[in-house]
């Protein structure tokens, strides 16, 4: 029997000496980038009655620090505060490199600000429950984010203010 996909190989293979201009995407590092962790108001704050209204805000920042080579950082603002006053603040930075090659101008953005937090999150939200716990705090686990839904639903918001129609950058 003969293999009819044998000779379609070399329409997949990737070209020699590093010609290949398929889109190449891959992280490099992940790092802490800034961390720190305030409990202002210990011992007292551990019998406190009732339980601390906690703000979570995120941000999304990036930038080029090579050719091919961007970072996506993810800022983690938490605050935990009481009728008594804060029982806790936690600010986590976040960042990985990523080597981006052959990837066309206007795809970096919805990568950079959408999937690539997406691919730090985990990351970053083991760190903040660990913090809040070895701050003598039950931990803090964050619920899942889509950051690609929320990246083209400012984009939307954007483009509606500009009066810009949908889908166009």
């Amino acid at each position: 029997m003969a293999d009819d996909s044998a000779g379609a190989d070399f329409l997949t293979m990737p070209a020699a000496n590093g010609a290949d201009d398929q889109p190449q995407i891959g992280m490099v590092a992940q790092y802490v980038k800034d961390f720190s962790f305030e409990n202002p108001n210990a011992p007292a704050v551990y019998q406190w009655p009732g339980q601390p209204r906690i703000d979570v805000q995120f941000n999304i920042g990036t930038q080029q620090v090579a050719d091919d080579v961007h970072e996506s950082a993810l800022k983690i603002d938490v605050t935990a505060e009481g009728d008594e006053g804060v029982a806790f603040k936690l600010e986590l930075l976040y960042g990985g490199l990523f080597a981006l090659r052959n990837v066309p101008a206007d795809a970096l953005p919805p990568f950079l600000l959408g999937e690539a937090p997406r691919l730090l999150f985990p990351f970053a939200r083991r760190i903040v429950a660990d913090a809040v716990r070895d701050g003598g705090f039950p931990p803090l686990m964050l619920d899942p984010i889509d950051f690609n839904g929320l990246y083209f639903q400012q984009l939307e918001q954007q483009q509606a203010a500009l009066g810009e129609p949908a889908g166009q950058a």
